[in-house]
């Protein structure tokens, strides 16, 4: 994973975005056929050195690398239905920090710990329709959970207040060799009001939903680097 870094300045991503939508506006006006089918062969991959406008996506990315460097605390909003079974979550600080911003406009990590349980952590990325999230778990030691890297690629553009990410072929498959039937419907969500508040989501069709909400605007001291960071 990549090392913390400086927080971002918000004015230089603005003004790359910005210079994006004139590059990109020059373009398509040029040869919009051209710009279509440039369009098309990105879908799976992401290219910096093919302007894109200022989407909900990359809007979303800059409200989030606002905080680069800081971490948060959080609490559970929703946790439902409640089970029987003692919660791995409740009763245990919360923090999110958002770090790996070497190159933001392209993907940034953001660790959630649980109490000492330093395991967790969201990745996300820019893809050519749209953003991936990611979910890197992790042993003590570094080495893989057997239930890692599942997760999604958003299906529109959604804003850049909100995004979601529904379950992709990939997880499906691993939730499915691991027993984790129920999960295979799952939709993750993240929702960001800058300097104001974090939202992570996790919902599905059967009622189940389990949000954590960060307060942006109180930083707390910067936890340990994730594990196998």
């Amino acid at each position: 994973m990549n090392k913390p870094v400086a927080r971002v300045s918000v004015a230089v991503l603005v003004l790359a975005l910005s210079a994006c939508i004139r590059i990109g506006s020059s373009d398509a006006d040029s040869d919009d056929g051209a710009a279509a089918r440039a369009d098309a062969a990105a879908e799976e991959s992401y290219d910096p050195a093919q302007p894109r406008g200022a989407a909900p996506a990359d809007e979303f990315l800059v409200n989030l690398a606002r905080h680069c460097g800081q971490a948060f605390a959080g609490r559970i909003v929703a946790n439902e239905p409640r089970s029987a079974e003692p919660d791995a979550f409740e009763g245990k600080p919360l923090v999110m920090h958002v770090r790996g911003c070497d190159d933001p406009g392209r993907e940034l990590h953001v660790p959630f710990h649980v109490g000492d349980d330093r395991s967790r952590t969201w990745v996300l990325t820019r893809t050519g329709t749209g953003l991936r999230l990611k979910h890197d778990h992790r042993h003590e030691d570094g080495s893989d959970d057997a239930v890692t890297m599942y997760g999604g690629d958003t299906v529109d553009d959604g804003s850049a207040q909100r995004q979601e990410f529904p379950a992709d072929a990939e997880s499906i498959a691993l939730f499915e060799r691991e027993g984790l039937e129920a999960s295979v419907a799952n939709t993750w969500a993240m929702e960001i009001e800058p300097e104001r508040r974090f939202l992570y989501e996790l919902g599905r069709p059967d009622g189940r939903l389990f949000q954590v909400e960060f307060d942006l605007t109180a930083p707390v001291d910067p936890p340990p680097a994730p594990w196998g960071d």
